[in-house]
């Protein structure tokens, strides 16, 4: 299935779940997520803050956990068309941005490259790890100048039933995959289930 027909197929799923569900669905996914990855103190996470209104994952219990384990939690923020990392606290105010996303004041990017995990924003994501984004490419840029050892996560309502057809040379697959049922990963060959 091509990436457009994907992308509008994905988005209707994701605008018909009541905001009751995503809450029970992101619960369930920051569940399994926090059984599968171990973070430790100081290691450093970059993390998307979701619209959950939009039917994003939400990610404040994956933030509030961080916080309180003294995780160091960066966030995205698109500043003259690229994607910059800006470090919060959980003292951080957060300002509405004009497309209804919050984030934390000031446009200079940290330089942190060497992230050990990063939660990525999605709207799907295939049985390989192929990502369907917004269509933006924001994330395979920013994945193409960071550590490629950091691990790439994505967060998704939904599973991998169809295969992503048109696959560039600049797409970055991810590590893993976490819904509210399992966690895939993606870095044997093929994919397996880890629950």
């Amino acid at each position: 299935m091509k990436k457009s027909e994907i992308r509008k197929r994905y988005l209707e799923k994701k605008e018909s779940l009541t905001e009751t569900e995503v809450q029970s669905l992101s619960q369930q996914i920051f569940e399994n997520f926090i059984s599968t990855f171990d973070l430790n103190e100081n290691q450093k996470v970059h993390c998307f803050l979701s619209i959950p209104e939009k039917g994003e994952v939400d990610t404040s219990s994956f933030l509030n956990n961080f916080f309180e384990n003294e995780i160091r939690v960066f966030v995205p923020k698109i500043v003259k068309g690229k994607l910059i990392s800006l470090e919060i606290t959980k003292g951080t105010p957060l300002i509405e941005s004009a497309w209804g996303i919050k984030e934390p004041e000031g446009n200079e990017d940290c330089g942190v490259k060497d992230f050990d995990c990063i939660i990525t924003p999605l709207l799907y994501a295939d049985q390989f790890g192929n990502r369907v984004g917004y269509g933006k490419g924001f994330y395979d840029r920013f994945f193409s100048e960071i550590n490629p050892g950091a691990i790439k996560v994505g967060v998704s309502f939904f599973p991998p039933n169809e295969k992503v057809e048109d696959i560039s040379e600049f797409d970055v697959p991810l590590n893993y995959l976490v819904t509210p049922t399992e966690v895939l990963s993606f870095l044997g060959a093929g994919s397996k289930s880890t629950k």
